[in-house]
């Protein structure tokens, strides 16, 4: 789906100093929000990220076969002065849950002066809180044509300003490319887990292709796809010169009703087409328009399961 804008529209950043998206009000609508989301949780069972290995654990779980190497001492003597057998103690231990934001920053994000990039960009900020307070290790990379920029994986509440300072000075530029820029995340991150994608999917080539390289690779994908409501019906009537904001296309138009309100339902069709996708898939999908305060919008999504904390 292409993003189309008048040409002569002003595509300079938003007035407001990017520096404000994360201002005092924010951080204390933060605050709140993580305690919301353990009220959510409440009562509900959290996921329990658990690996078995040998030795000293949380919770014994199984034996296994000695083989040569293994370390003596989590050999289990009682069994073998009953049986004769060599076998060695496993324990289930709970791992850190890694947590993956892939921010879409191509300049389809950045039309119409940055508000669908901003909103994101809090979104991120939000998320990333949630998680760090619960002590997961979250980290927050960005792409557009190829992945871009990387906060490295941080833990611990007071990390937040780490975040807010990666995401300050992040722009848009380049074209969508959600299937290379993917693959390339996927073979540089072994540590499976979360990876919440934030993007508003308007690649020419399909966002299929980049769901399933993440699906394949064993991360546990989570897509919010941000849209600009106003945007899906733009207030504009007449000859007019567009030009699409990532590749530069031009195509003179002439806007009427009938036109507009079959962009309409294209863009709704569109994003059914993805929501349909993903349930086929068992992907968490979100669609979430930036007129929703990203406090209440990002509740809901915990609420609505999209991934335990």
């Amino acid at each position: 789906m292409l993003s189309w804008l008048r040409k002569t529209r002003n595509r300079q950043a938003l007035a407001d100093d990017s520096g404000e998206l994360f201002d005092e009000n924010f951080q204390r609508r933060l605050e709140s929000l993580v305690i919301a989301s353990r009220r959510a949780y409440r009562g509900r069972a959290r996921a329990e990220r658990r690996s078995k290995k040998s030795g000293s654990g949380i919770e014994f779980a199984d034996h296994r076969v000695y083989t040569p190497g293994d370390d003596f001492r989590y050999l289990d003597w009682n069994v073998y002065r009953r049986t004769g057998r060599l076998l060695v103690r496993l324990f289930e231990e709970e791992e850190d849950l890694s947590v993956y934001i892939l921010l879409d920053t191509s300049q389809s994000m950045g039309s119409d002066n940055a508000r669908k990039l901003n909103y994101a960009k809090r979104v991120a900020a939000a998320l990333a809180y949630v998680a760090l307070a619960h002590l997961d290790r979250v980290s927050i990379l960005t792409f557009s044509d190829r992945m871009q920029h990387r906060l490295p994986p941080t833990r611990g509440k007071n990390r937040v300003f780490k975040v807010f300072d990666f995401l300050r000075p992040i722009d848009s530029s380049g074209p969508t490319d959600l299937a290379a820029s993917l693959k390339t995340f996927a073979a540089q991150n072994k540590r499976r887990g979360v990876a919440i994608l934030i993007s508003d999917l308007y690649d020419p080539a399909g966002f299929d292709a980049g769901i399933n390289t993440l699906r394949y690779a064993r991360f546990e994908p989570c897509v919010i796809q941000t849209f600009d409501a106003d945007a899906a019906r733009p207030d504009l009537h007449g000859d007019a010169m567009l030009v699409d904001t990532e590749t530069g296309e031009e195509r003179m138009v002439t806007v009427t009703p009938q036109l507009l309100d079959r962009y309409e339902r294209a863009h709704v069709a569109y994003r059914h087409e993805i929501g349909r996708f993903c349930a086929e898939k068992q992907v968490s999908y979100f669609d979430m328009p930036i007129h929703v305060p990203v406090e209440d919008a990002v509740l809901s999504l915990l609420r609505r399961g999209a991934f335990l904390i």
